[in-house]
């Protein structure tokens, strides 16, 4: 007779398990439904099968939280194998009341007109009974009525009409309107995050394991999300710059001279060539021309924002980790060491526009009283600066004692050591601060606008390589390209946008946010892939 109750026992268990998880799947496809409709990647009038979208996300709501509150009362029933601690959490309880007193405070002051003394009265009680509901219970019922409840809530209003597409509401005391395109999606997705947390918990039977699960299916989405908001944001860009991008891009196949050769048989020279393919893309290829025959192009603005971005490298990156092997391996952790972090933390949360201004006020007097792109290189790598050491330190920080004391057992010095062992062991987690910054200098436009940019209809960028000569004065090297203004992607967009200083069509500026976002990218693929490197080399 045991025999037969642990099967049944089981059988009910994998039922449960069943219809957790697929609770779980459909709340993760409203969510998706409500991200597409918020993005506009469907229509909020568009229908499935004859069905309009709020009333999918209705009726998938109100299925899910069915589903969700008979798993907690199959749990508290003990028609299920599960292990719920006595109660679902303070944490948990007060933010299902604060869901309860903000529903309970607009029903009461928007739905039916009370004011302060009655609605804050109305919102408190209601908070308090939902927190109640949440913790007195049982772990398995604390945590699925609340959330099956909101799911249920939710999704009979989108089936009752309440809430459609052509739905507004302009709460009073507010100056914003909500409408229905924004609300459905919106309050689907949250029905829907919260739903699918509590069928994650009930999927591992509650307890310590069922918050694990809640816990890392809600980080899990968190993660798909991100990557998601890039993925648009990419795509967005690209949507409505690319065609101008691409625009008028020609190539070819053309023969070109490779060496002159005798022959003696023909008793004459002649050619020997070879196949190539000659390319031309006028966006990135062509700087500002007033002819018509020309288009437009941002290829000075390309070649300004590599070179900002090379100089700011190379003036912080050695600067950087230099402070930080002495502030790791040299001097004396205490006082001085906690002031510098203290420093190097305020100067990477400064906001850009004060690096401007004091490149502006100190840095452009002293440099020609003049934008230049040296002023430029400098203020983007005061601001790079902090934060290569602050990672820096952290990398050095990181590698084992065991490598400085076998090192050292070896006869090797201290410099020899931070030289040979250290430094290349922390060498990936300093590429990672500086791929960070470079994301952020790269695409700085306040500074810039400040101390480098100048002539927005420039034909041609920078030649710094070509412009170094010797002088007989020290410092003996001079570089006019180096004091120049230029032109850089982020001022040039804004230009555009603003504006129209180069262009009023505009299509032009997404080109040019789409060039940037490919630029800043070619940026990061280079330190991913130097790390890659570094860290591979380290494991040989």
């Amino acid at each position: 007779m045991s025999y037969g109750t642990g099967t049944l026992v089981a059988d009910e268990s994998t039922l449960a398990e069943r219809v957790a998880s697929g609770v779980v799947g459909l709340n993760v496809l409203s969510v998706i439904l409500g991200v597409a409709a918020v993005f506009k990647w469907t229509e909020v009038d568009s229908e499935f099968f004859g069905v309009t979208l709020f009333n999918v996300y209705g009726a998938s709501l109100v299925l899910a939280g069915a589903g969700v509150v008979a798993l907690g009362l199959a749990s508290r029933a003990d028609l299920v194998d599960t292990a719920p601690d006595r109660s679902a959490g303070l944490l948990t309880g007060g933010l299902f009341g604060l869901v309860g007193v903000v529903a309970g405070g607009l029903f009461a002051s928007q739905t039916l007109g009370l004011g302060a003394v009655g609605w804050v009265p109305a919102a408190l009680l209601v908070g308090v009974g939902v927190a109640a509901a949440t913790v007195l219970p049982r772990e398995d019922v604390g945590s699925t009525l609340p959330a099956g409840g909101l799911s249920v809530l939710v999704g009979a209003l989108l089936l009752l009409d309440v809430i459609t597409p052509a739905w507004e509401w302009a709460p009073q005391g507010f100056s914003a309107t909500f409408t229905g395109p924004v609300a459905g999606p919106v309050l689907t997705i949250f029905a829907g995050l919260v739903s699918a947390w509590a069928a994650a918990k009930a999927y591992e039977g509650f307890g310590t394991r069922g918050r694990q699960a809640g816990a890392y299916l809600l980080v899990g989405m968190n993660a798909f999300a991100m990557l998601g908001v890039l993925l648009l944001l990419i795509l967005f860009v690209a949507g409505k710059g690319w065609s101008r991008m691409v625009e008028g891009i020609k190539f070819g196949l053309f023969t070109e001279p490779a060496f002159w050769f005798h022959a003696p048989v023909l008793d004459r020279w002649v050619i020997f060539e070879i196949p190539g393919v000659w390319f031309y893309w006028p966006f990135t290829m062509n700087g500002y021309s007033l002819s018509q025959d020309v288009m437009n192009g941002v290829l000075p603005s390309i070649v300004g924002t590599v070179w900002l971005v090379i100089g700011a490298v190379l003036f912080a990156v050695p600067l950087g980790v230099g402070a930080a092997v002495f502030l790791t391996e040299y001097a004396e952790q205490g006082g001085f060491t906690r002031v510098v972090e203290i420093a190097t933390n305020g100067l990477w949360s400064t906001p850009s526009i004060v690096y401007g201004l004091f490149g502006y006020a100190f840095l452009v007097p002293r440099l020609g009283n003049t934008t230049s792109l040296l002023a430029g290189q400098l203020v983007l790598g005061f601001m790079l600066l902090p934060l290569v050491l602050i990672t820096s330190r952290e990398a050095i920080m990181t590698v084992p004692d065991e490598y400085r004391d076998a090192s050292a057992a070896l006869g090797v010095s201290q410099w020899e050591t931070i030289k040979s062992v250290v430094v290349p062991a922390a060498m990936p987690g300093v590429i990672t601060g500086v791929i960070l910054g470079v994301g952020r200098i790269a695409g700085e436009t306040a500074p810039i606008l400040l101390v480098a940019t100048g002539n927005l209809r420039a034909t041609g960028g920078p030649q710094v390589l070509s412009s170094f000569q010797f002088t007989s004065s020290p410092p003996f090297v001079a570089n006019p390209a180096l004091l120049d203004s230029i032109s850089a992607l982020p001022y040039k967009l804004y230009a555009t946008i603003t504006a129209g200083v180069v262009s009023s069509d505009p299509a032009f500026g997404w080109a040019t946010a789409l060039v940037l976002l490919v630029v800043v990218l070619s940026f990061y693929a280079i330190g991913i892939a130097s790390r890659i490197y570094f860290r591979r080399k380290l494991e040989q």
